[in-house]
Formats: structure tokens, sequence, C-alpha cells
């Protein structure tokens, strides 16, 4: 397990469906020189671990369970296979999303509408039970689709975390307090764009740029947002596709690179990989590159390598990135059926 110098190997850890014959969650190696995945061990010991998150100190992995009976799991990651700390704690219906923020997780409960707050033990183990939830507003009498909170995205070091809503077109900046949730202001996009995930951008001198990937547009919406409780700023909306699409067209995960000057997204139906480069505060289309699977959900993107799980394909791709267009070109793939996410360690 361990590597030159006694340090251990950089790990990949992929979330998958078990309902559609996944592995549950499972714990990959990183090569250092070429990024290549190669599968170590899996546990499934928790339905449709969908979503991944790592602690802090990069030892334990939260997981959101998406089903109907919504839970959030804590793993043990210090060896091959995850080892399940004890019983999944209850949340919000259909959770898809979580993160660690201020000695919690942050759940995203589709099905629920709502952001749930468990509390961390010392040990990083979940508390007992949730501290808090945020349920987000219903439909309004015009005709205004159900809250399906979608992302919970942590906005700083603090206890500020922005809540992506898909059903009702929205993004909200939130905090904890007394572990619970609560808004602090409320941005609403283009009705019927049904903003998915986002990416936060560097930091510009006068404020920080937020890029929401609209599911049903599809679309990325630009917004500048004046932290940390003002409401963001729509500036552009920019297609992550070169023409209208011919069927199925669902954008999924967002990333932006390191530097600041490359946009990533995928969109499931054309399975491609979008390239946008980052002029000021806008963005353009560059190029899109297909994902080397089917339906991809989800990015992820370290050293120079960009990671896409494909659901209905059962696989994990990896690309190289050119540093100066950012256009990824295919390097390998790994079976993992009904693949969902990839989250990597530092």
């Amino acid at each position: 397990m361990a590597a030159a110098h006694g340090r251990r190997r950089r790990r990949a850890y992929i979330g998958s469906f078990t309902a559609e014959g996944g592995p549950g969650v499972l714990v990959a190696a990183v090569d250092g020189d070429s990024g290549a995945l190669t599968l170590l061990g899996s546990a499934a010991d928790v339905p449709d671990p969908s979503y991944l998150a790592l602690s802090t100190d990069g030892e334990t992995l939260y997981a959101v369970s998406e089903n109907a009976r919504g839970a959030v799991a804590a793993y043990r990651v210090t060896d091959d296979r995850p080892a399940l700390t004890g019983p999944p704690v209850p949340v919000g219906a259909g959770p898809t999303h979580l993160c660690v923020l201020d000695g919690h997780v942050l759940t995203a409960d589709h099905a629920g509408g709502s952001v749930t707050a468990v509390p961390l033990l010392a040990d990083g183990t979940l508390a007992p039970a949730a501290s808090g939830t945020l349920r987000h507003p219903g439909p309004r009498a015009d005709g205004e689709r159900r809250p399906h909170a979608h992302q919970v995205v942590p906005a700083s070091a603090g206890d500020r975390f922005l809540s992506v809503d898909l059903g009702t077109d929205t993004v909200r900046v939130c905090a904890l307090e007394d572990g619970v949730p609560v808004v602090r202001s409320e941005t609403r996009l283009r009705p019927g764009s049904g903003p998915r995930h986002l990416a936060l951008a560097a930091d510009a001198p006068d404020a920080v740029y937020v890029h929401v990937l609209n599911e049903l547009a599809p679309t990325v919406t630009v917004c500048r947002w004046n932290a940390p409780d003002g409401p963001l700023e729509p500036l552009q909306e920019v297609s992550v596709l070169p023409s209208a699409p011919d069927g199925d067209a669902y954008p999924s995960g967002i990333v932006v690179s390191p530097d600041g000057r490359h946009v990533w997204t995928a969109t499931r139906g054309t399975d491609v990989v979008s390239v946008l480069a980052v002029e000021g505060p806008s963005l353009r289309l560059v190029a899109t590159v297909p994902c080397g699977g089917r339906w991809p959900r989800a990015l992820a993107h370290a050293a120079g390598t960009l990671y896409v799980a494909n659901q209905r394909s059962g696989d994990v791709t990896w690309f190289t990135v050119d540093p100066v267009t950012g256009v990824p070109v295919l390097a390998g793939s790994v079976a993992v059926p009904a693949a969902s996410c990839v989250v990597l360690d530092a």
C-alpha cells in the first residue's frame, strides 16, 4: 500500500448506483505520472452512494444514499477497502450531493427539496441525528416547479455555502447558525434553465465569479458574487454545445481549472466534455470532445488529468489536458458499473 519514501499513493474515490449494478463506494490508486486509476477495493454497505466528499484530513469519506429513504454515511479510507464507521444518518429524500463545512456534513436533498446539516464528532464520524434542515420554498401560484435542491458548495473557510435548486431556478447564499442552515440571499436565474451544479472561480480583486451549469438549457450562467452574503449577479449565459442538440442533452458536471483559465462541463445524451475559455468575466466555448463513454454524470480534475464518471457505459475515463488550450485528450479508462462521481484526495 505504501509508495516510495513511505508515503501513501494518491487515491481516487468513486461512487456508483448499486440499484443499477454498481459496486457501491470504490477506492482506486492514482498513478503519479499518468493519472491512471487502479481499482483497489469497494464497499456496498449503503445503497446508491451516488456522491462523495472527503474530510479535511482525507481519512474519512462521506457518501449520500440517493433513494427515497435518504441518508448520509461515513467510511474510514485509511486502507484499500472503505470501512463503514457506523449506521447511516437519515436526511431528506433523494440526496444528490454533499459537502463538509464548519464541523458538519451538508446534503442537498433533491426529492425532499431541502438542505440537511449533520454534525461531525471529534473523530470525523457522524453524530446520530441531523442538527437542522433548510426547506426550500414550494411552488408558487404562477406554476413554478417544485423545489429540487441539487448541490451544496462551500463558499469559503467560514460557514457560508451556496445551495443550487434545479426545480425553482435559484441559487441561495446560506450560512450555518448553531448547526442550522439559513438563507442569507437568493438569486433567481432564467426561468426554466434548471441550475444543477456550480463551480467557484478564482477570486477576482473585487468579487468572486460563479459558473452555474444549467441542466435544462444546456448552458452556463456566469455570475458575479459580492461575498459573503450578497446575491449573485447574472452576467452572461453561454451554450455548452456548438449547436442545438438533436435529442437529449442534459449537462451534469462542471469544473474550473486550477489556474482559472478554463471551465469544463459534461453533457449527458450528447456524451461530450465541453471546454470553455475564461475571458475576463465571460466564457467562450472552445471545443467539445467525446467523453469516452455514455451518460457522463460527473467530472473531477487533479494534476493535469480530467476524470469522467460515465453512468450508462459503466466506466471512468481520464484525459490529459493541454495546458494552453484546455482541450482534453482521452488517455485511459477503467470499468465501474453505474459510475456516478469521482473524488480525488490532495
